[in-house]
């Protein structure tokens, strides 16, 4: 998996897709043109690292459509939108269906970089927590089974009195595996604990 951002420009208008690429890259950022959606699905969707600067109205697949396909393979990939006049009905659409931004042309250049900016901080945040949860289950896939249930019951309020008797083991038993608990999950406190689970629990019911 490739982990540099790009910015990827679908506008079946080479011209226009040009000019926003050549803007972009004059600040440092990587870019790559496509005048499809269709030429944009070839690639491997789930796998791409950055944001998309969609146009609404294109033939076959509109920016609607696409965006919708981009949203089932890879949620984390923001989209933002650059639109004509008569497209903003379409746009606050695209809004609700969860796009970042939309822009109507003509824009202002450092308007638009600005918000190319935005996206690829949203995007860069979202992976930063798909890494945190991925490290966060693999500490919790190295607990015991006795580990795992005190970890819960620590996490869902209980004292270690009450963990011993809902387990039917001693209180210092209790407190010998919350510190291997705590040590495996890389936990100072117990409310770094706490908050591990939520996460993981979080998502699981996202």
């Amino acid at each position: 998996m490739n982990t540099e951002q790009t910015v990827f420009i679908v506008d079946d208008d080479p011209d226009v897709a040009d000019a926003m690429a050549m803007l972009l890259e004059s600040t440092g950022l990587r870019t790559q043109r496509h005048h499809s959606a269709q030429e944009f699905l070839k690639q491997q969707i789930a796998q791409l690292v950055g944001c998309v600067i969609l146009d609404v109205r294109m033939p076959n697949m509109n920016g609607l459509e696409l965006q919708r396909e981009i949203k089932r393979r890879n949620a984390n990939l923001p989209v933002v939108f650059v639109t004509g006049h008569g497209d903003v009905p379409m746009a606050v659409q695209a809004m609700k269906n969860g796009a970042l931004e939309f822009l109507q042309k003509p824009f202002r250049d450092q308007e638009f970089i600005d918000c190319v900016y935005r996206a690829l901080k949203v995007n860069s945040d979202a992976l930063d927590g798909l890494n945190r949860l991925t490290s966060i289950k693999a500490r919790i896939n190295s607990l015991t089974k006795r580990e795992y249930e005190i970890m819960h019951l620590i996490a869902a309020g209980h004292m270690t009195k009450v963990v011993a008797g809902k387990l039917n083991i001693s209180p210092r038993t209790v407190e010998i595996h919350r510190a291997r608990t705590m040590e495996k999950m890389q936990a100072k406190t117990l409310a770094q604990l706490v908050q591990m689970v939520l996460e993981v629990e979080h998502q699981h019911s996202v």
